[in-house]
């Protein structure tokens, strides 16, 4: 490599070394045209040199440090057979402010991360610090309220604890629902019948479960019932017991509807309510189900409620740019 090196910021200097004991995987862990290593200089202010299987850091001390531990983190996940892109390598950069990063950054890459989610698909391990604590809220708490923007996996890892779940036989059941609110727009009738009408509504928590499971499992739960999707309407009058819940986009929920679907919780049941109160699509706003059920439970035992901010968005990094830039700084 023959890159300059990027001006350190101002305090003591550090030059550390990395070796690395499988050199084939470097390729995958420098990224194409080093683009991962250009990614970790820029962002922390360091300069990378390989020589061989070995990685020199040269920086401000402390950002050294924070490189070795994101370039130490990037080759666990490899070894581990974890994918590595762009956003990943943003995550771990991000996260490695944290004083801890168990599950992300260890020492031993023999190991496999403390908090992890398997399906038949992919394993699934954490992309930020609040990731992490959402991730053990839902193997621990009966009832989590997932509050944040979009991008911050708030639904997709809860459909992935649902889906592992539901292949260990710890819950017979997997129920997804979201009210059918249209965002801003009036899309006027919708031809066809009932599951045509609603699906566009719920096409999210389709694309996460075919993420998790292959298609025809999918096609196969749904049709014998293992797998339901449908409007929170369609859950008043029931008792849903030995399930997995998840309502998506519950910031449109009225109280009524809040009260309603909270009140179908059953034994050996899981509940996961996600949305982002900042979104509310209700002809009015100050009425969200959401913000008023939060209010009134937080605190209560097996309860859980995880807040992420625009740092958590884990999809493209402008994302979470614009998320920062339309909502200001999290308070």
């Amino acid at each position: 490599m023959s890159r300059k090196p990027v001006p350190a910021q101002a305090g003591e200097r550090a030059r550390l070394e990395v070796v690395f004991d499988r050199p084939q995987l470097l390729g995958q862990l420098f990224g194409h045209y080093d683009q991962n290593l250009v990614a970790i200089e820029n962002r922390l202010g360091v300069y990378i040199a390989a020589r061989g299987n070995k990685l020199q850091i040269e920086g401000e001390a402390e950002a050294a440090a924070r490189a070795r531990d994101v370039l130490t983190g990037l080759y666990n996940r490899i070894v581990q057979g974890e994918p590595v892109d762009t956003g990943t390598v943003d995550a771990v950069i991000q996260m490695s402010t944290e004083p801890t990063l168990d599950g992300i950054i260890r020492a031993d890459a023999s190991q496999p991360p403390s908090v992890m989610i398997r399906t038949r698909k992919k394993t699934i391990v954490p992309r930020s610090a609040t990731q992490i604590r959402y991730m053990e809220a839902l193997g621990r708490d009966d009832v989590i309220f997932a509050l944040g923007p979009a991008g911050t996996g708030k639904t997709y890892l809860a459909v992935a604890q649902a889906v592992q779940q539901l292949i260990q036989g710890t819950v017979s059941r997997l129920i997804l629902s979201r009210p059918a609110v249209e965002a801003g727009e009036r899309l006027g009738f919708l031809p066809g019948d009932m599951k045509e009408k609603v699906d566009p509504y719920l096409r999210p928590l389709y694309d996460a479960l075919y993420d998790m499971l292959p298609n025809e499992q999918v096609e196969r739960r749904i049709t014998s019932g293992e797998i339901e999707i449908a409007p929170i309407a369609f859950m008043r009058g029931r008792t849903l017991s030995d399930a997995f819940i998840i309502l998506d986009e519950a910031q449109n929920t009225t109280p009524a509807q809040m009260k309603m679907f909270l009140t179908r919780f059953g034994q050996n049941s899981r509940m996961v309510v996600c949305g982002d109160p900042r979104q509310v699509d209700l002809p009015d706003i100050g009425k969200s189900g959401l913000a008023d059920a939060v209010g009134r439970l937080e605190g209560i035992d097996g309860i859980a409620v995880v807040r992420f901010g625009a740092a958590d968005v884990v999809r493209h990094p402008i994302v979470g740019r614009i998320v920062q830039a339309y909502e200001g700084p999290d308070e």
